[in-house]
């Protein structure tokens, strides 16, 4: 009887650099040309024969451009610690990325800003932003956590009724959700918060995966209809280029910008007024 050998299990490491690979649309060969190594060893440290040294996952993860999060976490899979904080946003080491985001909200005044997390959890917002959500109904304050603009724009008694070509605005916030849980595990919370509002009333079933055909626009058109009067706005986002805290790579900061004359004129009108009570 001949005697077989057992393969050994794919470690962790393997599974997520395959994952991560495959996602950049890579084969072994391309990615090892790219770190600087050859197509046996790729294959060994991802099959398991081989444990990568740190240098080696750090080279990786430089190759395909992660996220701080997800460098971590291939970090730790090859048996290292991290090599990314993440701090508070109120944490000391963060002054600066605070201050610098300050000067923003106040510099859009008085047009909208908010600050969020990659879980689209409201961490800031500028007076005009918490003015325009107050008019909707929503408030920005709660002992349940911070807001979340996924929640807001999803729910049935959210921003639906308010926001002209809802369906358009929704897709589009779902899609970028979907881009920012890639390669990300089971447990990862803005994964779940993707099934949580995709269980929502009426939301299309497509929804409940990405479309690596939706193309991420750099502005995205947007209208309120508030008080018999329609809003147009132009938004954009934000965030800081070369971060090394896992939190500052992940703040977004979303602006908004009269799209026409009469937009301006009305939201410039909103402020004074608020200013003359």
């Amino acid at each position: 009887m001949t005697a077989t050998a057992l393969k050994a299990p794919v470690s962790e490491f393997g599974q997520l650099l395959k994952q991560w690979r495959q996602i950049h649309g890579l084969s072994q060969l391309d990615l090892a040309l790219e770190a600087d190594s050859s197509a046996r060893h790729m294959s060994f440290i991802e099959t398991g024969r081989s444990r990568p040294s740190r240098e080696m996952v750090m080279r990786l993860a430089d190759v395909m451009d992660l996220p701080l999060r997800e460098r971590n976490r291939l970090l730790n899979a090859a048996g290292f610690t991290g090599a990314y904080k993440e701090s508070a946003l109120d944490d000391d080491g963060l002054s600066q990325v605070r201050l610098a985001i300050d000067h923003i909200l106040r510099q859009q005044e008085p047009y909208p800003a908010i600050v969020m997390n990659r879980c689209f959890d409201i961490l800031m917002i500028n007076h005009a932003g918490a003015r325009m959500m107050n008019m909707v109904g929503l408030k920005m304050g709660g002992t349940e956590g911070p807001p979340n603009m996924l929640r807001i724009l999803l729910a049935p008694d959210g921003l639906r009724t308010f926001v002209k070509d809802w369906e358009r605005i929704a897709h589009h916030m779902i899609e970028r959700a979907h881009r920012q849980v890639r390669g990300a595990g089971d447990e990862d919370p803005l994964k779940k918060l993707i099934a949580e509002v995709v269980a929502y009333p009426d939301i299309p079933e497509d929804w409940q995966s990405a479309n690596p055909s939706d193309a991420a626009l750099p502005v995205l058109p947007l209208e309120f209809e508030l008080g018999g009067a329609t809003l147009s706005w132009i938004t954009t986002v934000a965030s800081f280029g070369t971060p090394q805290d896992v939190t500052a790579e992940e703040i977004m900061i979303e602006c908004m910008f009269p799209a026409n004359a009469e937009t301006e004129a009305a939201v410039k009108a909103m402020a004074e007024g608020e200013e003359t009570t």
